[in-house]
């Protein structure tokens, strides 16, 4: 019961409103990008300014006959408003203009229809379109009667309307609990990283900021990347070898935009926590764009939402080759620690940093030390070399290994109870705690 685009769909009016005095203004360049991901050919672009929505067409009767004439002159399928409508508010501008309305929330739902390539992000997005759309089945019922109950005025049965709410609600029960299944799923593989002590690093960043390009180039994975908004729906995780620390696990994820729908945020609940349980998020930001500060900021707030406010993060300013003579750089804060990294995701330039960022943010527990074992303890050196730990190494006159080491200090800890070896005696056990009584 996927909700495909109507084919024939495909040439649209473009319909937007700016309200000077309202915090929720969209961007009308962001819309039409939009639009264009949605493989809609934009026939025309009405524009109106407003104070405040009206309450039954959203727009004036003047724009309202002005947008009806645009259907018809340009034989458009299709009128498509960059602002959320209540379904009442659809409806009534549909009678007027006789022609089918999407509004942006319907046409984010179509572009991730579009894009969902597994069966759980096929499970999301389908849960949030019959959301949106079941408070808007009215439409297409407004013939038909509820039945009346009571001896002698009962009808043959429920209406098509309360039949179709009926299916939906049964659906919805349907998704969610297969949902629930992949999270319990999930749930496990993120308890059997913990357990094996992997650290999570999570992409989230505005839409076409640059995520994939970036897991990309630092993975050597080929995630699908385009210049186009919503490129990715579905998480990709990769394991990624950090110099001197070891394995973590990078994860791509869905981009974030103005106003994200709440119903999405609630249906991806599942795939976004990956995001709220990282160890660090990478921020990606498109250094590039004019309104980076103002995306930043819509992304701040999706994570607030999904619980990720508290994450340690890094953010990467993407896309430098973009800008006139921009090398790659590091910034840190007070205390020395990276904040934030310029780079190109496409060309591959200061990737390296980022790199070497991740690792000092999470290289915290590193240990770098000179250990010396004895000859019946080498198999921990053969084992030391296989993590690429070895600095440098000599043999001193009784025949022990002097070996310079760097690595995290919980892989150090497993190598030394797989050797049946002392974590004192190295130096590494656990601190006691001591309480004044």
């Amino acid at each position: 019961m996927f909700f495909e685009r109507v084919e024939g769909g495909n040439r649209a009016v473009l319909v937007h409103v700016d309200f000077p005095e309202s915090e929720h203004r969209e961007d009308p360049v962001e819309f039409e990008e939009l639009v264009v991901s949605a493989g809609v050919e934009p026939a025309t672009y009405i524009r109106a300014v407003r104070t405040t929505p009206d309450p039954k067409y959203f727009v004036g009767t003047g724009k309202l006959e002005e947008i009806r004439e645009a259907v018809i002159a340009l034989e458009a399928d299709v009128v498509l408003f960059n602002h959320a409508l209540s379904p009442s508010q659809e409806r009534n501008i549909e009678e007027v203009i006789e022609a089918r309305v999407v509004d942006r929330t319907g046409l984010i739902l179509d572009i991730f229809a579009q894009r969902a390539r597994t069966h759980e992000g096929k499970l999301q997005v389908e849960l949030a379109q019959i959301q949106h759309q079941s408070t808007r089945l009215v439409r297409g019922w407004t013939h038909l009667d509820r039945q009346k109950g009571g001896i002698g005025l009962r009808g043959t049965g429920e209406t098509q309307l309360e039949a179709d709410r009926r299916l939906l609600s049964v659906r919805i029960s349907t998704i969610n609990k297969k949902l629930e299944k992949v999270q319990r799923q999930r749930n496990q593989s993120r308890r059997a990283r913990s357990r094996s002590d992997i650290s999570t690093v999570s992409l989230v960043g505005y839409t076409n900021a640059g995520k994939s390009t970036l897991f990309n180039q630092l993975t050597d994975a080929e995630v699908y990347a385009a210049n186009q908004l919503f490129a990715t729906l579905d998480p990709t995780l990769r394991r990624l070898d950090i110099p001197d620390m070891g394995e973590i696990v990078l994860a791509d994820t869905v981009g974030f935009i103005r106003h994200l729908p709440h119903k999405l945020v609630e249906a991806f609940k599942s795939t976004l926590q990956e995001t709220a349980e990282a160890d660090l998020l990478l921020h990606v930001v498109d250094c590039a764009d004019e309104d980076r500060l103002a995306n930043m900021e819509q992304v701040e707030h999706v994570l607030g939402e999904i619980g990720s406010s508290d994450v340690p993060r890094l953010e990467v300013f993407n896309k430098i080759d973009m800008l006139d003579n921009f090398e790659p750089a590091v910034e840190r804060n007070d205390e020395g620690k990276p904040v934030r990294v310029w780079c190109s995701a496409k060309t591959g330039q200061g990737t390296s940093l980022v790199l070497a960022a991740i690792g000092e943010l999470l290289g915290d527990d590193v240990i770098a030390q000179t250990i010396t074992l004895e000859p019946h303890e080498l198999a921990l050196r053969a084992a030391l070399h296989d993590y690429n730990a070895v600095l440098a190494e000599n043999y001193d006159e009784q025949g022990n290994a002097v070996i310079d080491i760097r690595m995290q200090k919980k892989d150090f800890k497993q190598l030394l109870k797989r050797n049946n070896l002392s974590e004192e005696r190295f130096g590494v056990a656990r601190e006691k705690e001591f309480f004044e009584k």
